[in-house]
């Protein structure tokens, strides 16, 4: 859901194949082949930390979402994605979008990665504009790229441990950090975190630069409503949209302007907890999903994911 997400606005590979995406955002996204080249790890792998922390699709969500709320708080972000993005007015296909260029990068062959990156580039290359307060902005500002690599790291692994894995360890955590660091790269950044402690000393020094704002509260009202599945499907997304918010630790909370529905707030942890574990069951069976189709290409049991 980050500026990465654009990735898939442009174009798409099906078979190796290029083909222009279309503008009608009506027309189905085309499907990428995860399971060939037979043994190309892309640029993780069977038993890396980021095949784990990304196979659940309720845990990516709710770090996703979070994620962004962290983004839109920067201010030359925040106006980066905001004015060139089309989730205000496509929100369920632009998370369709990111969510395949993620899996791109975390689950694909090495040139399917690749091509990402490439597609990234060329679309933040035309990216400038200027803030509220009249600073001149580009995507691929380095800082600005790493601090959008952040995010989405942040998010996703501390989704991962409140909602999959609460025992993670330092160790692990040190790793998941580590292995991303070719991906931060890939999209541009020429520094990222890679380690806990790395991370938490940039968090403590981006702390006091973000800041309450109307977009938040406006991607929020859009992301809650936001669902493939039309009406029955509201309910789930506005429990995840609060389990984003309460992924934020109180001050970050505070710095971003947002809070825990009082009503959400004493169920929100064990409903999306139980509805996690149950989406995670599912996905064992989910033959066709990027993970699993990676899995085969490389000739490995699923477990590799739990």
């Amino acid at each position: 859901m980050s500026i990465q997400g654009e990735a898939a606005e442009t174009t798409l590979k099906r078979d190796g194949a290029e083909a222009a995406a279309p503008r009608d955002y009506s027309s189905p996204i085309p499907r990428l082949d995860f399971s060939k080249p037979e043994g190309d790890p892309g640029l993780l792998g069977p038993g890396s930390m980021g095949w784990k922390v990304s196979a659940n699709p309720i845990v990516s969500a709710v770090g996703g979402i979070a994620a962004v709320i962290l983004e839109l708080a920067e201010k030359h972000v925040r106006a980066g994605v905001w004015d060139h993005s089309t989730f205000k007015v496509d929100p369920i296909r632009r998370m369709e979008r990111t969510g395949m260029a993620a899996a791109a990068v975390t689950y694909g062959p090495t040139k399917m990665a690749r091509q990402t990156f490439d597609r990234v580039t060329r679309m933040h290359e035309r990216v400038t504009g200027t803030t509220h307060d009249g600073q001149a902005y580009r995507a691929m500002d380095p800082a600005l790229l790493t601090w959008v690599h952040v995010t989405a790291a942040w998010g996703f692994l501390n989704a991962y441990k409140r909602y999959a894995d609460p025992g993670l360890s330092v160790e692990d955590e040190d790793r998941y950090y580590r292995e991303g660091e070719v991906i931060g790269k890939g999209f541009g950044a020429e520094w990222v975190p890679t380690s806990k402690a790395k991370m938490d000393s940039y968090m403590a020094e981006m702390t006091p630069k973000l800041y309450a704002n109307d977009t938040v509260h406006e991607f929020l009202e859009l992301v809650r409503n936001a669902t493939p599945l039309g009406r029955a499907g509201k309910p789930v997304q506005r429990l995840i949209t609060q389990a984003a918010i309460d992924l934020l630790p109180k001050h970050l909370q505070d710095q971003c302007g947002v809070t825990v529905s009082a009503a959400a707030r004493p169920m929100v942890r064990p409903a999306v907890r139980a509805l996690a574990n149950t989406v995670g069951l599912a996905m064992r069976f989910a033959k066709e999903s990027p993970s699993h189709q990676a899995c085969r290409r490389m000739g490995v049991s699923t477990d590799c994911l739990r």
